[in-house]
């Protein structure tokens, strides 16, 4: 299994990118609103699209770095980031 987490400033955009990749099919994308660490003021907080695939075998394999390069310029288009090791519970 692998993780992913895409972060953007508007709900809306995320929304729209979980929307895609679950009708794409991958095992598990949700929303959730992420903070950054040493802020408390919750309007500095973004929103994510976390992904979970449990059908990469190989964490150091060709299709989890395509899934990388595919995610990070997903959300560099949608004027977001990309965080190849997310710490989402």
């Amino acid at each position: 299994m692998t993780e992913h987490l895409l972060l953007f400033p508007e709900r809306g955009t995320a929304d729209e990118i979980a929307t895609e990749l679950a009708e794409e099919g991958f095992t598990e994308v949700r929303v959730l609103r992420v903070a950054h660490a040493g802020e408390d003021d919750a309007e500095d907080a973004e929103w994510a699209v976390h992904i979970r695939e449990e059908m990469v075998e190989d964490p150091a394999g060709p299709v989890e770095s395509g899934l990388r390069e595919r995610f990070s310029a997903l959300a560099e288009e949608r004027g977001g980031w990309y965080d190849p090791e997310p710490t989402i519970p």
